[in-house]
């Protein structure tokens, strides 16, 4: 008898242990989310708690939810658990994993400066204006004088460079624009901002909100003199992606009015990690992904969508030949979250960190050392079951060719009288997240393609372009369009004549 009830409390123990460690695994969360992930007003997660308060439109909203672990970037100090010190007179977010429903009890209250400490604050940021007015005068002065000065026979003058124009009188740094800026000092090489420069700017902006998420970091919508800008944070772990990107950015030549433009790249220590930004210009309609949910498109921005697509990508795939010329360049993860939407409706395309370059020289291919891949949804048939030559240049720009297809059938769908809903490619085959196994069955074996509705065949437009994007997505590499060719086609497409037909 003692033996069977030593063993009933032995089991009582091991049961009220284990339901102990799964308490501890399993954090109920307060939220007023309204989501699916939210019954009730509670969430469950491994991770942390999340509350947040801001001031919108002058009035003070609240937010509560539950942030997963596996969110945590990085885990020692989250990203996501961090009031920006630039925003603490107007975000406050704290974090807690103490208890069920912790964060309903956090005191979130949004502190303005005291009197003292912006009197203070305004005379730290007049001051390096005035030691720079008073540099820039003595480098005006000196240019004078050196100008004047007669030259001594047997010596000249050294020449003009572009270094020089950083303290010349005539360089308006204090009121130019980031525009004026890279027009002045990149000496039409289109390499991007000296190093100075951009340093000197990313120390200067002021984060507003957060406008994306992705696995690298955040995006944040950032204030330069006025101007927005957009500025992606990387996480620490991210660094190879981050200098990857910002050493694509700045390759000769790459600027170009349907490639995302590039200001600065620069790391920043806070005091408890470093922050990796990248900094770029913003467009505040978003990226395509969000642009094509929300609306709906005419013919015309069909076709000005696509060709300014086609143009960017048939500019990376470029080679420019010469002293300053441009290597050929293939993106490997175009899609519509990577493609943004200016104000004018054309796009641009962005997120460069996996771009891979072509050495014309060695006729070899400088591929990134990140682990990071494409998007399965959006991978060529010859990336899924590992057919393509890697140590070639071409298969990776008939691989995009590929991807810009499935872009083009996206757009495709929200345009006309009668537009389909959103969605990704492949959606009626695949789960939300494909796993390889499921896009290679799909695309490899089943060689099956985003199907094209019946009312497409009635629109010359629609009809013209899904030609073109059925081009692109031919299971033979060798035979899908290239990217100059598809501009010039998209191009006619787009005139009158051939709309009337």
């Amino acid at each position: 008898m003692d033996l069977l009830h030593g063993r009933r409390w032995f089991l009582i123990l091991i049961l009220a242990f284990s339901q102990k460690i799964q308490k501890i695994n399993s954090l109920k969360c307060y939220c007023n989310v309204e989501s699916s992930s939210c019954p009730n007003s509670t969430c469950e997660t491994d991770g942390f708690c999340y509350a947040s308060t801001m001031i919108e439109h002058g009035i003070q909203k609240y937010t509560y939810h539950c942030i997963e672990l596996k969110a945590l970037i990085p885990i020692e100090h989250p990203f996501s658990c961090s009031t920006t010190r630039t925003r603490n007179e107007s975000v406050v977010i704290q974090c807690c994993n103490s208890h069920d429903l912790c964060n309903r009890e956090l005191h979130l209250e949004i502190q303005s400066k005291p009197p003292a400490t912006e009197t203070t604050a305004t005379a730290w940021q007049v001051i390096p204006w005035i030691m720079g007015l008073t540099v820039l005068g003595i480098c005006g002065a000196i240019s004078v004088w050196l100008i004047k000065r007669p030259a001594r026979k047997g010596h000249s003058l050294p020449p003009y460079t572009a270094e020089d124009s950083y303290c010349d009188p005539r360089h308006p740094m204090i009121k130019t624009t980031i525009r004026d800026m890279i027009e002045l000092t990149t000496s039409g090489s289109g390499s991007g901002l000296p190093l100075l420069v951009q340093r000197s700017i990313a120390r200067q902006i002021q984060l507003m909100d957060i406008i994306g998420k992705g696995r690298f970091g955040e995006v944040w919508r950032g204030r330069w003199r006025g101007e927005n800008v957009a500025v992606k944070i990387f996480s620490s772990r991210e660094e190879c992606s981050w200098f990857r990107e910002a050493e694509i950015y700045q390759t000769v030549m790459l600027r170009h009015e349907n490639i995302l433009g590039f200001i600065a790249a620069d790391n920043k220590d806070n005091g408890t990690w470093t922050q990796l930004w990248l900094i770029t210009d913003y467009h505040e309609n978003g990226s395509l992904f969000d642009f094509l949910t929300l609306r709906t498109i005419d013919s015309n921005t069909l076709v000005t969508m696509a060709l300014s697509v086609a143009t960017g990508l048939a500019h990376l795939h470029m080679d420019i030949v010469g002293t300053k010329g441009k290597p050929a360049i293939a993106h490997r993860d175009l899609k519509s979250k990577n493609i943004l939407v200016k104000s004018n409706l054309s796009c641009v395309i962005g997120d460069l960190g996996l771009a891979v370059r072509h050495n014309v020289a060695s006729d070899s291919v400088d591929v990134p050392s990140t682990n990071r891949v494409g998007t399965k949804r959006y991978m060529a048939p010859e990336v899924l079951d590992e057919s393509m030559d890697a140590r070639q240049f071409d298969p990776y720009k008939r691989s995009d060719v590929y991807s810009f297809g499935l872009v083009v059938w996206e757009m495709a769908r929200r345009c006309g009288s009668m537009p389909e809903e959103y969605q990704p490619p492949y959606y009626d085959c695949v789960s939300p997240d494909p796993a390889l196994e499921d896009m290679r069955r799909v695309v490899c074996i089943e060689k099956r393609r985003p199907s094209v509705p019946n009312r497409w065949h009635s629109d010359p437009v629609l009809c013209a372009i899904s030609k073109v994007m059925k081009e692109c997505w031919y299971q033979n590499p060798a035979a899908r369009l290239t990217a100059l060719r598809i501009k010039k086609t998209l191009a006619n497409i787009g005139t009158a004549d051939h709309i009337k037909l």
